[in-house]
């Protein structure tokens, strides 16, 4: 019998919910063994995990603003850290990123690097600082540090846009996954995801969203790990392919001269063995030079400084230092995946190109390649291709189309797993496409609600219109990410590319100055964000319309225009203008002191 409160017997909770969720997949398995088919396989996995997070969202329904905003301010470092990471680890994690390696080799790395490395900035000049200012969003920050509601509203448009391109990518890869799995056309399978999302957000808030995403993360760790070590033992490179996949690439290395590979890498040409169905603005360039990997990694490392969704995460620790650990253990929960993608590429491309491996698909029969189900199952959904161009009936590279977002979904069929590896990696994917939609929903609904409605609007609103209106939020918001997702104008790591260079254009420089310049004023902070975001956005759209990117600085990469220029305006405009308050200068002083009470009252 369990004594205590939830938050003392959180260990013996989730070792429970982790049995169960074992015991589940040996059941799946059984199964199987005993005849029964994929698609019901299919289905039960993704309705289970789903049916769970929305029992956990029901629980934890709540109409306390504390509550629902911040989690109470009672989440441990550790769990907190579990929760960050399935909330950062989303779809473009997952779903894309082994694809991204797959397609577009070393320089993908770049995305690792740059959002890796970004947790370095979020705990040395953000986490901390921002939890004992004691804030609910990232725009009561702004609109507390520099005063008045120009600059409020300001961080709050950046917070929307940003974070409303992010959700459309995470509901995009919710519904590749509900497509393949439920044998329904992607357009309806998004709106399938978004009711699974909104399940385990809007009756509890912030507090649903933590113990939801604590036991989205267990699904999705167990879900990347389990084929990758499966496919590594079957290919004999061990149980621990992280460190012996090295071997898999020295093959690779000798197969792809045999089977053609070579040309540059265009929309018309193979992309490391397989060619892309998806247009060009999903993907960098191939074999990125140094400037284009730096450039890259640096606007995903500010962005993730900068992301609202993750920053706000640490409001919900219960002192400094627990914000200050929580980071910590959100990079080594992130590595478990980042560590593994690169392997989880490999192994995959091999099993296509081997012609030794009876899963090997290149230079085999058309027919014979036509006829394996997991081809006909990804066709049926439109994500994968084959075309006999020269009618010589033989699989050739530049006749195999498949959208690098399947990489991850397809591979334990391609590896000739059992099905219930696939069906465990759909709920993986699927858990990982609703933590952060949960988290960026959220992000939205609340920003809108406090820092608009509450701040700006209808100061004398009282607790329950504002849960109301943070709730109603929810939906709209969520039903328009799912009919933008629906017409899938990018990829699902074009469009969070995208969210994070908005995040770092308009909100980084304001964020990292609002605690370490004092002299940072209301009118520097608004030139920051507004020019910043503008010159960005501005950027994008004359490079992705066609525009002559500058100094190869493409649209997956305009956070360096924009930030550089939310840098000078902010000083420039803060240092002719007049110095801010003692009062506030004082402020800034006291947030950089770990210890002591929180600037901001409990309820504010």
């Amino acid at each position: 019998m369990i004594k205590g409160s939830f938050i003392e017997n959180l260990g013996r909770v989730y070792a429970m919910y982790t049995g169960g969720f074992l015991v589940f997949i040996i059941l799946m398995a059984i199964l199987e063994q005993m005849g029964v088919g994929a698609d019901t396989i299919g289905i039960l996995f993704v309705a289970f995990t789903v049916a769970i997070y929305a029992l956990i969202g029901w629980l934890s329904r709540t109409m306390q603003v504390e509550a629902y905003y911040v989690a109470g301010r009672e989440v441990p470092a550790v769990y907190n850290g579990m929760a960050t990471a399935a909330d950062w680890m989303s779809g473009a994690s997952f779903v894309a990123l082994a694809g991204g390696i797959y397609f577009g080799g070393y320089g993908y790395l770049g995305f690792i690097v740059g959002w890796t490395g970004g947790y370095v900035l979020v705990n040395s000049l953000m986490a901390p600082y921002l939890r004992k200012f004691g804030c609910y969003t990232v725009p009561d920050f702004i609109g507390t540090r520099y005063g008045g509601n120009v600059a409020r509203f300001c961080a709050v448009v950046i917070l929307v846009v940003t974070s409303f391109t992010y959700v459309t990518a995470q509901i995009n890869a919710s519904g590749t996954i509900a497509a393949r799995a439920l044998h329904i056309p992607f357009e309806f399978g998004v709106w399938i995801g978004l009711v699974g999302i909104l399940l385990c957000s809007m009756l509890g808030g912030m507090r649903a969203v933590t113990w939801t995403q604590v036991a989205q993360y267990i699904v999705l760790i167990i879900a990347y790990l389990v084929p990758v070590i499966w496919m590594s033992n079957k290919q004999d490179f061990g149980l621990i392919p992280h460190f012996s996949y090295g071997d898999a690439v020295a093959r690779i290395q000798e197969l792809e001269p045999l089977v053609g590979l070579g040309t540059a890498a265009t929309e018309s040409a193979p992309y490391g063995g397989v060619r892309i169905l998806s247009t060009p603005h999903n993907d960098p360039q191939g074999g990125m030079d140094s400037w284009k990997f730096v450039t890259l990694a640096l606007c995903m490392m500010a962005g993730t400084a900068s992301l609202p969704h993750i920053l706000m995460r640490y409001f919900t620790t219960p002192s400094v230092r627990d914000a200050r650990r929580s980071v910590a253990y959100s990079l080594f929960f992130i590595f478990l995946l980042y560590f593994t993608a690169p392997a989880l590429a490999t192994l995959t491309k091999l099993q296509l190109l081997d012609p030794t491996l009876p899963t090997a698909v290149i230079g085999q029969s058309f027919e014979a390649v036509k006829n394996l189900a997991w081809v006909q199952n990804w066709e049926s959904v439109e994500m994968l291709f084959l075309t006999d161009s020269n009618g010589d009936g033989i699989v050739q590279l530049n006749e195999f189309f498949m959208r690098p977002d399947i990489v991850v979904l397809a591979t334990p069929e391609i590896a000739g797993l059992p099905y219930v590896i696939s069906g465990l990696v759909a709920a993986g994917g699927l858990a990982a496409a609703m933590s952060t939609a949960d988290g960026l929903l959220l992000a939205i609904a609340n920003a809108l609600s406090h820092d608009l409605y509450y701040k700006i609007i209808d100061p004398k609103a009282d607790t329950k219109h504002r849960l109301i209106v943070a709730r109603v939020l929810l939906i709209v918001i969520g039903a328009a990410a799912a009919l933008i997702a629906s017409l899938q104008l990018t990829g699902i790591l074009g469009a969070v590319a995208w969210a994070f260079c908005f995040a770092c254009s308009g909100l980084f420089f304001p964020l990292v100055l609002g605690v370490w310049w004092k002299r940072a004023n209301t009118q520097g902070a608004i030139a920051g964000m507004v020019c910043g975001f503008v010159a960005g956005s501005a950027y994008l759209y004359y490079v992705y319309n066609g525009g002559t990117p500058w100094m190869g600085i493409d649209h997956l990469r305009f956070g360096i225009i924009g930030m550089p220029v939310s840098l000078v305006a902010m000083v420039v405009v803060s240092l002719m203008t007049p110095a801010p308050s003692q009062e506030v200068q004082d402020m800034v002083d006291e947030v950089r002191i770990p210890s002591g009470e929180t600037i901001l009252g409990a309820k504010h």
